[in-house]
């Protein structure tokens, strides 16, 4: 089955007890049971709810996954993939990794024994340094947010399968449309589904898929344990959202590929961040694992005086936090999606006061063009 079929047929893509073509939101607490324990398959909705499991069949299908689990944040599914681990467990991750998975890190898991470690996972001598005997599992992000910085999933995957580590990849930005880290090796694939699998903005959910049996019981016992999960009303939301993914992909890569060239002619833009350039430091490499670059573009005025200059005669981009809707997005990282990470460590990352992250939509990509020149100018 190719992508574009199984966006839309994979999974449950069928109600089996109506024939509906769109899968019904199964909108119930609990459900009827001729005996004690003699159920249909389903009990109470926190453990499993039809319309949640059919998404969660659709993104393992997606992904190329064991099992498939959804929750109702991409936050919440970061959180219960680390409820895998025990107090004094250790974890590695991206250095320039989304601000609010530093701070759950950072703040809040760490305060329950699990200590992590931030590196360059793209140097695969800096992950070698800071591997400890307690050490469980590498989380990555590639693309990074918001640096686009890229880490090669199989060779990281390898070095952890010799370690005896799980590999965690996020791969919210180049979506399964044009990723699949278990291909590379990952052993568990994470998103924030509110971006590019949900893409209208109208949607919070997160996801998450195993490549084992038994990963997938342990984590249904923290998701039904902990209680995390997505309701059936965004669930067919998500589902929805997914079937045309795939044409919103191709479309947004176009006008980006457009955006970029413009962006590096204008005298006005410092520098460039995308991995679809060939000179991106891992351009190579993300050319080996992802069938696209994504719609996600970081760049520097130089300053935060010229960021709100921008901000202030943008029209078509929409200040806003989050990414990957279809209509086109702009944000300061440094003052919006990582203004919780220090700012000794954000200027240690390169993310400065005048770096600027645009999330590509769907609008004619003259009209983007149009207005950025005219902002900037």
């Amino acid at each position: 089955m190719k992508r574009k079929t199984k966006l839309i047929h994979g999974g449950i893509s069928t109600d089996p007890t109506t024939g509906a073509v769109s899968f019904p939101i199964y909108q119930v607490s609990t459900y009827k049971q001729e005996g004690v324990g003699c159920h249909k398959g389903y009990e109470y909705s926190r453990t499993g709810n039809p319309t949640r499991f059919a998404l969660e069949e659709l993104i393992k299908d997606l992904e190329g996954g064991h099992a498939g689990f959804a929750f109702g944040s991409g936050m919440a599914a970061m959180t219960a993939v680390m409820m895998l681990f025990n107090s004094g467990d250790h974890v590695i991750l991206t250095d320039d990794v989304y601000g609010g998975s530093f701070r759950v890190m950072t703040k809040v898991l760490n305060r329950l024994g699990i200590d992590s470690t931030f590196v360059d996972t793209s140097n695969l001598d800096a992950i070698l340094s800071v591997i400890r005997p307690n050490t469980k599992a590498i989380h990555l992000e590639t693309p990074t947010n918001p640096l686009l910085k890229i880490t090669d999933i199989e060779q990281v995957a390898k070095l952890a399968k010799e370690h005896g580590l799980l590999t965690i990849v996020d791969n919210t930005f180049s979506t399964p449309y044009w990723q699949n880290p278990i291909e590379l090796g990952a052993d568990i694939v994470l998103h924030s589904a509110t971006k590019y699998l949900g893409g209208h903005s109208d949607v919070v959910a997160g996801l998450a898929v195993v490549n084992s049996k038994k990963l997938a019981e342990d984590l249904h016992f923290v998701q039904n344990s902990t209680g995390g999960v997505l309701g059936p009303q965004d669930s067919w939301l998500l589902i929805r959202g997914i079937k045309t993914l795939g044409i919103r992909m191709e479309e947004t890569e176009k006008n980006t590929a457009d955006i970029v060239d413009f962006l590096q002619g204008h005298t006005k833009v410092k520098k460039v961040f995308y991995p679809g350039l060939e000179t991106h430091p891992n351009h190579a490499i993300a050319k080996k694992q992802v069938r696209g670059f994504g719609g996600m573009v970081s760049f520097d005025v130089g300053s935060a005086e010229n960021a709100d200059k921008l901000l202030k005669k943008i029209h078509y981009f929409t200040l806003a936090e989050s990414l990957g809707a279809v209509e086109s997005l702009i944000s300061v990282p440094a003052r919006m999606t990582h203004a919780s990470i220090p700012i000794e460590r954000r200027a240690e990352l390169g993310i400065t006061d005048g770096l600027v992250r645009i999330s590509v939509g769907l609008e004619d990509v003259e009209d983007l063009i149009d207005d950025l020149n005219q902002a900037l100018e």
